[in-house]
Parts: C-alpha cells; structure tokens; sequence
C-alpha cells in the first residue's frame, strides 16, 4: 500500500516530509504554469486596449490578488500535504462537496487541457500550413503531454527544468527582434491602439485567467517544505511570470497596433516561433492535466468507494483531452469556463474560512497530521457549505461590477463564517477513510530524491 501511495504521487495520501523538494525547482514549474502560451494572448488583449501604464497597473493588482489566494490556500496545502480535492473533505465541504470539488477540477482542467493543445495546434498549422491537419497536432500535443505526466512529479519537474529557461531564451530573443523595429519609448508613451478598456476590468481579466491554477494551488505546494517556501515560490513564479510575458504582450499589441501577438511573434520568426509553441504547451498542460487526474482520482474515490491508479487514469484522460482538441473544444468550451470561473473562487474562500477561522474540522487534521495518516472520518455532507457555494458562485455569474472571481470568493468567505458563529455549519452523515499509507521512506526512482 505504501508503494501504492508513493506511484500515485500521494493522490490519496498525505505527501512525507521526506518527498518534499526545494522551493526553486517547484518555483519553476510555477512560473512555467504562469508563463504560458495564453499569457501573452492575455498581455496582447490588455496591450491592445490599454496605455502601458495602465496595462502595469492592472498585472499589478491582478498579480496582488492571485499571489495572497495562492499565498494563503497552499500554505494550507503544505502544512497538511493534501491536495485540493482530498483537503476539502476536512476544509468545510464534507465527503460529497469534495467529490464535487473534484470533479469540477477535473472537468475544467481536462477542457483547460484541451484548448491549450487546440491553440498550439493552431499557431503551428500557421506557421507550417499543410504540414499535417490541425486535429493531427492537437493529438500529437495531446499525447506527449499525457506520456510525461504519467510519469508524475518528477516526469513534470524535468520537463519544466528544459523548457522554462528554453521557452524563455527564445522569447526574449523574438521579442527584442520584434521591438528593435519600433522606438521603445513610443511604445511605452503611445495610446491603447484599441477600443479602451477600464484598469478595473483589466484586473478582472488577470485575476481570473488564473483563478482556477490559484484554487489548486494546494496540488503544487504540498510538495513544499515550510510557509516560506510557498510564500517565496508564489511571489516569484506568479510575478515573473505575470510582468515578464504579460508586458512581453502589452509591447507587442502596441508595436503591431493589433491583438493577435501570438500570430505575430510565431510568424515573424520561423523555426523559433514553432519552438516557442512548443514549450510554451508543454510546460502548462502538464498541470492541467495533472490536477485534472488528481480532481478525478479523489470523485471516483468518494463517490464510488474506488481508488483509481493515478498513472492509468492520466492516460484515460490525456486521450480524452487529446480528442476533444483534435475534434474543436477550443470553438465550444469556451462558455463553459465562464461559469467555472465564478464557481471555483467560492471554494477557495470556504476552504480558508474554515480552516483559519471557523475550524469545525481543523483539530481532525491537527490530531493526524504527525502521523502522517488522514483523519478517520469525514462528513458525509455539509448542507450550509452546498448553499454558500452556489449562491456565491451565482453571485458572481450575474453581479457584473468589479472583479466576479473575487466578489464570488470574498462572499463566500463572509457568508461561510457567519454560518459557522450561527452554528449552521454542520455535518450531516458520517464518512469512514480510506487509509493509503503513505512510504516510510522514499526509494531511488521515486520523485521525492529530486
């Protein structure tokens, strides 16, 4: 059983002090998360309707906002090394709002999933039309992607070693030759060459493109040693990645006075476009389908009573995933995301205020975690965190003004503790855990020697 634990990357078990790493290399798959493909669409949709400065602005706060979720939901993730499908279970949602927790991570993950390859798919047929058929390198992103993450952690932090300073080389290089053609300072002085856009919603726009990596956190930061190395990780990925690609983006809608910076940089520059492409998929749909497979393992576990293998069922889904890019997702999943973007926040907000301030299953953890073991039971269902969860997620669908991840979150959170000090928040049914020990110690080909 211990082996078991250990294969699946701890998937329904607490991660041992002993397979925790070092803050850089995990800061590194971190800002390979941030520094994605989408993130320069993201900085050419602000570039393109905002001056420079504004554009700063609104990464800036964007960034804020993102970085203290992440901060304070994987500091929860490190101290218990728990997921964040598993971690609900005893974080306010019970056994039934944790499987529903996960697999809505699965669900948005594996579709996150999809559209990256679909767009990588895309740029790469532009720059090598009639090569092969755009679906032919959706299944071919597809699949690397999944042959790498069933090989778990250390399989992703190899990857992110090559391709994070590669993808970074390489843009710096395309972008200087880019902007060489322009003055810098025009750039920088110049007005929105776009319809405007408001600082508010552009933050809006930062917060919530990484909403649902930042609900998660808690997958990434188990991993980690101390506070501080979650707090020294975020700070560093989320901001390099955010300012370094974003404004890479906000520069490039100005020089080319269009949104389309992707198109632009991967035609300009040939064989190192298509390079850029390629990393630039590669180093984020790992974790999109690797918290997509953890979210799923966690629903089939609860609500089936059936401990999934993590390695098979990675597989399962990378072909999915691989399918659904190759038959169009990207054109059709798109309204779909909108909801789980205002449906994710509140999960977060009650995961934190249950765990810091209302803490009606907090000793549980306190009790097991020394041991390394899990809690023994969990609620069956918690009714009070259902309703909060919907009408927060409601709230923040139909209110427009502001930011709606954060309204939504912010609501959740208030409405959470109120239910706590009015005695609402209470479990209904009693759930027996499955215990998967995690190993004594780690072994030489397992992720924890990195």
């Amino acid at each position: 059983m211990a082996r078991m634990a250990h294969a699946d990357d701890f998937a329904l078990s607490r991660v041992r002090p002993d397979a925790q790493k070092p803050w850089f290399g995990i800061a590194v798959q971190r800002f390979g998360q941030v520094s994605a493909l989408s993130q320069f669409l993201l900085g050419a949709t602000l570039g393109y309707s905002m001056t420079f400065g504004e554009a700063f602005l609104a990464l800036l706060l964007g960034s804020i906002i993102l970085e203290v979720i992440m901060c304070i939901v994987g500091i929860i993730g490190q101290k218990e090394g728990l997921n964040t499908a598993l971690l609900a279970r005893w974080t306010g949602f019970g056994e039934v709002g944790a499987s529903l927790v996960g697999l809505a991570i699965g669900i948005s993950l594996i579709g996150w999933f999809g559209i990256q390859s679909a767009i990588s798919a895309e740029s790469l047929d532009a720059l090598l039309p009639g090569f092969m058929p755009v679906w032919a390198w959706s299944l071919i992103f597809g699949l690397a992607v999944t042959a790498i993450v069933a090989y778990g952690f250390k399989g992703m932090q190899w990857l992110a070693n090559i391709t994070v300073p590669l993808f970074l080389i390489l843009v710096g290089w395309s972008i200087i030759s880019e902007l060489t053609q322009h003055d810098f300072m025009e750039l920088v002085t110049g007005p929105a060459p776009g319809p405007t856009m408001s600082v508010w919603a552009g933050t809006g726009i930062v917060a919530g493109g990484l909403i649902v990596g930042a609900i998660i956190t808690a997958d990434m930061t188990r991993f980690n040693r101390s506070r501080a190395d979650v707090i020294k990780q975020t700070v560093v990925g989320v901001s390099l990645g955010e300012f370094v690609i974003g404004l890479s983006g906000v520069l490039l809608a100005h020089a080319a006075a269009s949104g389309n910076v992707v198109a632009i940089v991967t035609s300009s520059v040939g064989l190192i476009g298509l390079i850029i492409v390629i990393t630039g998929t590669l180093k984020i749909n790992d974790w999109n389908l690797y918290s997509s497979t953890l979210g799923l393992v966690n629903f089939i576990s609860t609500a089936f009573g059936k401990n999934l293998n993590r390695v098979t069922t990675t597989i399962v889904l990378g072909v999915v995933g691989s399918i659904l890019a190759a038959v169009g997702i990207l054109g059709q999943f798109s309204g779909f995301l909108i909801i789980l973007g205002v449906a994710f926040p509140p999960i977060a907000g009650i995961m934190v205020a249950e765990y810091f301030i209302v803490k009606r299953w907090r000793g549980e953890l306190d009790e097991t975690r020394a041991s390394g073991r899990l809690p023994t039971t969990a609620p069956r269902i918690v009714p009070a965190t259902i309703v909060i969860w919907a009408v927060s997620a409601i709230t923040g669908y139909f209110v427009t003004w502001g930011i709606p991840a954060v309204l939504s979150l912010i609501l959740s959170m208030v409405l959470y503790i109120a239910a706590g000090k009015l005695g609402l928040v209470r479990g209904v049914g009693v759930a027996h855990t499955s215990q998967i020990a995690a190993p004594e110690q780690a072994d030489a080909t397992s992720p924890a020697t990195n």
